[in-house]
């Protein structure tokens, strides 16, 4: 304990920086607690406990989508892989933004009309309940083994880097424990206590506070690390960053990929198979982000558990603003470690640092260490604590939920009250935290960019996810058979590819396999003979449909072309200087990525086609209803905000 002790004061954490954790610890757990009680001495339905009896408004949704969201797996893993490759990674960031408006105009309105508590309910009921307890499993998986696990050891990697506890260890009872799973343990327990109890209300009211936190700590920290950044160079926070950013974009470093959202290939090999050029805008990137945002339950559940549609339509656009400012909070401070150490280390010669970044997602708690005062260490602290401690809760609180209402209520025990859902869900909570625990060391030591390994592996299941949920929600003719059978083929086939394209960005891999399996789903259904007559389609709603399907099929179409003759064109070439020739540019920039664009954009007009004028449909297909999709004009001009911050941003960090 003396050797903790010491390496904490060695820190430069003071008294009051430790009083501000403890301070915001309290007031978390307090918060929690008190609105987990029951209130007038009635029990918690399950409705209550799963979906916070459907009372949250958009402001409460949107800021804990992003509380849930936001965790060490950006912090730490999003600022490394910044601090290795530069802004480029903020392309997740700003995408999800634009994602949201898809999935708050078309995808959550169907599922808030069915009254969906969990995506594999949907599953069994759009389709059968064989596929709906294959994803529940899963899911289960990945929350346990990938999410929870990833969160909890990137939180606890960051808390040793700022408090200098690497390596140590104590003795408990004889056994020799590492100060890492300690505080693992930690993180555990602070988000258990509240979550467990009071279920998703706790979760997502305290996830109000923790946002604020969380956005206000982390930019709050990015602006002092540019601040003490310019007392070395002479100038303010603002002049640090002008001058950074002419450092890393002119003279020797004008092929840095540091402040560059597109990378080029041959400029940074490595880090165009991270964030592949303008794939990472029209590739592989929005399989992820409409399969994390749209269809992961730890995160849609609090769309879900809005008070009306009107209401988590406004909390995703609210989610969406918030979300562009993840890369400020997050990637800066990784391009400032970055700069510190290797852009420009003689300017910084004079200051007194401690630590290392031995891997690069020891970025963001070496810069907390070294470049933020007494205070504001303890704000910082709170912050990434909000971010790790809100996700671990949300995760706890969707993997109860699955188990709960996927499982026990469907197959264990049919006739459960709601104290039994509810004991049911407590309890699984605890038991992901045990299995998780145990889990974590061997699953996540030794890696370098945890973000880019998160995003690689949870990239195996979206291609498959995309093309079983997004159909079955918008295509009548989607079958059962063909959901089985992607269900099936989704993990192999990203194994596969893995294997025989191994040197291949994983956003392409995911983009072929999406073409693959989005073009064997539609055969299959289509060949199905479990079909039923249609309903037919009213005048107004066939020719709105008819439209936009000419549209989405002509623009599939111009993209696929234009994908063809580029990539024609550059073998043709295969020596030609990106500088001087377009065919040579265009494909170091990763233009291939319009292959999957143009199939993903295409396919629309098949289903749109499909459902004006095709007879017959699946036996449980859902009602088409086009009034889902209208939206109010505060909706309309939110996305026409987000959409122009993010073309602005890839105008002046192209």
């Amino acid at each position: 304990m003396n050797s903790i002790m010491q390496a904490i004061s060695n820190s430069g954490f003071k008294p009051i920086d430790m009083l501000i954790l403890v301070f915001y610890l309290i007031l978390l757990v307090g918060l929690g607690l008190f609105l987990s009680r029951n209130k007038d001495g009635k029990e918690k339905t399950a409705n209550d406990y799963f979906l916070a009896g459907n009372t949250l408004t958009w402001w409460a949704v949107g800021a804990s989508l992003i509380a849930a969201n936001i965790s060490a797996e950006q912090f730490i893993g999003m600022s490394g892989t910044g601090f290795a490759d530069g802004i480029a990674i903020a392309a997740y960031e700003v995408m999800a933004a634009v994602t949201l408006i898809v999935i708050g105009k078309f995808l959550l309105p169907i599922m808030l009309d069915r009254k969906i508590f969990t995506i594999p309910q949907f599953l069994r009921e759009r389709y059968n309940d064989g596929v709906g307890l294959a994803f529940s499993i899963l899911w289960l998986f990945l929350y346990v083994f990938v999410n929870l696990t990833s969160v909890a050891w990137l939180g606890a990697l960051a808390i040793e880097q700022i408090l200098g506890l690497q390596g140590l260890a104590v003795d408990i009872c004889g056994f020799t424990v590492s100060v890492r799973m300690l505080i693992i343990l930690f993180l555990f327990v602070i988000a258990g206590i509240y979550s467990i109890y009071g279920g998703l209300a706790s979760v997502a009211w305290t996830d109000v506070m923790q946002v604020t936190f969380l956005v206000g700590g982390g930019l709050i920290t990015a602006y002092v690390a540019l601040k003490e950044m310019g007392v070395s160079l002479g100038t303010d926070a603002f002049g640090a960053f002008n001058k950074m950013f002419t450092d890393l974009t002119t003279g020797a470093n004008l092929t840095d990929t540091h402040f560059h959202l597109i990378i080029q290939e041959s400029h940074n090999a490595s880090a165009f198979a991270n964030v592949p050029g303008i794939a990472a805008v029209v590739g592989g990137v929005w399989l992820t982000n409409l399969g994390y945002w749209g269809f992961n339950q730890y995160i849609i559940q609090k769309g879900l558990a809005a008070k009306s549609i009107d209401e988590a339509k406004k909390g995703l656009i609210f989610a969406g603003f918030l979300k562009i400012l993840i890369p400020f909070i997050v990637v800066i401070p990784g391009i400032c470690a970055y700069y510190i150490l290797k852009g420009s280390p003689e300017s910084f010669t004079s200051m007194d640092l401690h630590g290392h970044v031995n891997v690069s997602d020891d970025a963001y708690p070496w810069l907390i260490r070294n470049f933020t005062p007494t205070g504001i260490k303890g704000l910082s602290f709170a912050a990434l604590a909000a971010a790790i401690i809100s996700s671990l809760a949300s995760m706890f609180n969707s993997t109860s939920t699955l188990f709960t209402m996927d499982i026990y209520k469907k197959y264990i025990n049919k006739t459960a009250s709601d104290k039994n859902l509810v004991n049911c869900g407590r309890l699984v909570s605890i038991s992901a935290l045990i299995i998780a625990l145990i889990a974590v060391k061997p699953l996540l030591g030794g890696l370098d960019q945890a973000f880019q390994y998160i995003q690689e592996y949870s990239g195996f299941i979206y291609p498959g996810i995309i093309t079983v949920f997004g159909l079955g929600l918008l295509w009548k003719r989607a079958s059962s058979l063909a959901a089985v059978w992607t269900a099936i083929l989704t993990i192999p086939m990203g194994v596969l590819f893995k294997v025989v394209m191994p040197d291949v960005a994983f956003q392409f891999r995911a983009g072929y396999i999406f073409i693959i399996l989005i073009t064997f789903f539609v055969i299959v259904s289509i060949f199905d003979k479990n079909s039923v007559s249609a309903e037919e389609v009213s005048a107004e709603d066939k020719e709105r449909m008819l439209r936009w399907a000419k549209i989405l099929g002509g623009a599939g179409v111009i993209m696929i072309i234009a994908a063809a003759i580029v990539t024609i064109g550059g073998a043709m070439t295969p020596d030609a200087n990106p500088d001087s020739s377009i065919f040579a540019y265009l494909n170091d920039i990763g233009f291939q990525a319009f292959f999957f664009f143009g199939v993903l954009v295409g396919q629309c007009a098949i289903w749109l086609y499909s459902n004006a004028k095709d007879k017959v449909k699946d036996t449980k297909a859902l009602p088409i209803n086009l009034k889902l999709f209208s939206t109010t004009r505060g909706y309309t001009y939110g996305s026409i905000g987000i959409c122009t911050i993010v073309l602005l941003l890839y105008i002046l960090l192209w």
